[in-house]
C-alpha cells in the first residue's frame, strides 16, 4: 500500500488535520482553498492556478468584491433568520456561528472591513434593527417575507373586526342604559290620599253587639251605618288592588341595565365551546415552520397520531417522511368547493361537512353539515376552524 493511498495512515492523518477551522491568514478566498501552514500557503500562492485567478480578478476587481459581499450578506442573514428569527441577539454570537462553517465567505474579501461596519450597513439598509449598547452591537432580523406580511395583515384585519364588534356592543349597552334611565325618570309614582266620607250626614258608629245591660240611648249611639261599611270596604279594596297592580308592574318592568346584567351572567355560566387545541387525526395540514428547512416548508401532510393534545405525528404527502410537529408549526388546509372537511373547533366540533363556498372578505367558508344531529344545515366557519379530510 502506497503513501498516497486513500486508506493509508498518512492519508487518514491528512484528512483529520484538514477537518475543522484553520487559520484565516492561510485561506485563499479567490481559489477557496484552505492551507494548513505557512509553507503550504506560500506554495499555493506560487502555483499557476492561483496566478490565473489573480489575473482574472485584476481585470474587474469590483465584480469579485461585490460577488463575495453578496454571498456574505445573504448567508449571514439566512443564518440570522433561520437560527434566531426576529429575536434581538448580539452580532458577535451570529458571526461566530457563521464562521464555524468551513466553507464560509471570509469578511476580508468583502467591502466591509469589520463586523461593526457590516452591522451599521444592515441598519442603514433596513435589513435589520440595530442598536449599540455597552456590551456591543445587537441585531434583530426584519422579516419581509410576503407570506409573513400577508399573515400579519390578516391578523390585523381580524383584530380590527373584533374591535369594531366590541365598539358596537358597547354602544348598544350605552343605548340600553340611557333608555332605562329615561324610563325610570318618566315612570309615575302612585299617589296616596286620605280616607274621606262621601257625605257629611252619614254617621260613623261601632256596633259592639247587643247586651241586656245596655240602655236604649247607648244602643242608638252604637248602631253601625251599613252605607258607611260599604264605602269603607270598597275604598280599602280599591287601595289593595291599586297597590298590588303597581307591585306586579314593578316586578314585570325590569330596567335595561338589569336585563344586560342577566344576559352577561348567563353567558358566563354557559360553557365555552372553543378550545386551544384543534389537532385531529386523518386531516390534511400544511407545514409552516421554516426551522426544518426548505425541504418541508409549505408541504402538505396527513396527521397520523395526536400526542398530548398539542403535538402530532404527520406523514408528508409527497415524500412520505414522518415528522413530529407542534400545533403552532402547522395550519389548516382549505380544499376546493365540493370536498369534504372536518370542523375542528367551535359549536360543531368533530362534525364532518362539505365545503360549498368561501367568503374571502369575512375569512370564513360556508359548510353543509354531513353528520351529527343537525345534518343538512348550512353554517359559516372561520378558516382556522376546519381542515380538509385525508
Amino acid at each position: 500500500m502506497g503513501k498516497a493511498d486513500f486508506l493509508s495512515p498518512k492519508a487518514i492523518a491528512n484528512r483529520i488535520k484538514s477537518k475543522g477551522l484553520q487559520k484565516l491568514r492561510w485561506y485563499c478566498q479567490m481559489c477557496q482553498k484552505q492551507c494548513r501552514d505557512e509553507n503550504g500557503f506560500k506554495c499555493h500562492c506560487m502555483s499557476e492556478s492561483h496566478q490565473r485567478q489573480l489575473l482574472l480578478a485584476s481585470e474587474d476587481p469590483n465584480k469579485f468584491m461585490d460577488y463575495f459581499s453578496d454571498e456574505f450578506k445573504s448567508d449571514f442573514l439566512e443564518l440570522l433568520r433561520r437560527r434566531f428569527g426576529t429575536k434581538r441577539v448580539h452580532n458577535n454570537i451570529v458571526y461566530n456561528e457563521y464562521i464555524s462553517h468551513r466553507e464560509h465567505v471570509h469578511m476580508n474579501s468583502t467591502q466591509w472591513e469589520t463586523l461593526t461596519d457590516f452591522t451599521k450597513w444592515l441598519g442603514r439598509e433596513g435589513l435589520c434593527k440595530v442598536d449599540e449598547t455597552p456590551k456591543g452591537w445587537y441585531v434583530q432580523y426584519v422579516d419581509r417575507d410576503p407570506e409573513t406580511i400577508r399573515r400579519q395583515e390578516e391578523q390585523a384585519r381580524k383584530k380590527k373586526q373584533e374591535l369594531d364588534d366590541e365598539e358596537r356592543s358597547a354602544k348598544f349597552i350605552e343605548e340600553q342604559v340611557r333608555r332605562g334611565r329615561d324610563c325610570k325618570d318618566t315612570e309615575e309614582t302612585p299617589v296616596f290620599t286620605e280616607l274621606k266620607r262621601e257625605s257629611e250626614e252619614e254617621k260613623v258608629a261601632f256596633n259592639l253587639g247587643a247586651s241586656s245591660s245596655v240602655a236604649g240611648p247607648s244602643k242608638s249611639s252604637t248602631a253601625f251605618s251599613a252605607s258607611a261599611l260599604k264605602t269603607a270596604a270598597s275604598s280599602s279594596t280599591k287601595r289593595k288592588d291599586a297597590t298590588s297592580d303597581s307591585r306586579e308592574e314593578r316586578k314585570k318592568k325590569k330596567s335595561a341595565l338589569e336585563e344586560i346584567m342577566e344576559m352577561e351572567e348567563k353567558k358566563k355560566k354557559k360553557p365555552s365551546v372553543r378550545t386551544d387545541n384543534w389537532l385531529q387525526t386523518n386531516i390534511v395540514v400544511k407545514v409552516v415552520t421554516k426551522r426544518l428547512g426548505e425541504k418541508y416548508h409549505k408541504k402538505k401532510a396527513v396527521i397520523m397520531e395526536v400526542r398530548d393534545k398539542y403535538a402530532a405525528v404527520v406523514k408528508l404527502v409527497d415524500s412520505g417522511d414522518k415528522l413530529k410537529l407542534d400545533q403552532n408549526h402547522v395550519e389548516t388546509v382549505i380544499p376546493a368547493p365540493g370536498k369534504r372537511v372536518l370542523i375542528l373547533n367551535g359549536a360543531f366540533r368533530d362534525t364532518e361537512a362539505v365545503l360549498e363556498g368561501i367568503d374571502e372578505k369575512k375569512f370564513c367558508a360556508t359548510l353543509l353539515l354531513d353528520s351529527g344531529s343537525q345534518k343538512g344545515k348550512q353554517v359559516e366557519v372561520a378558516y382556522e376552524d376546519f381542515s380538509k379530510l385525508a
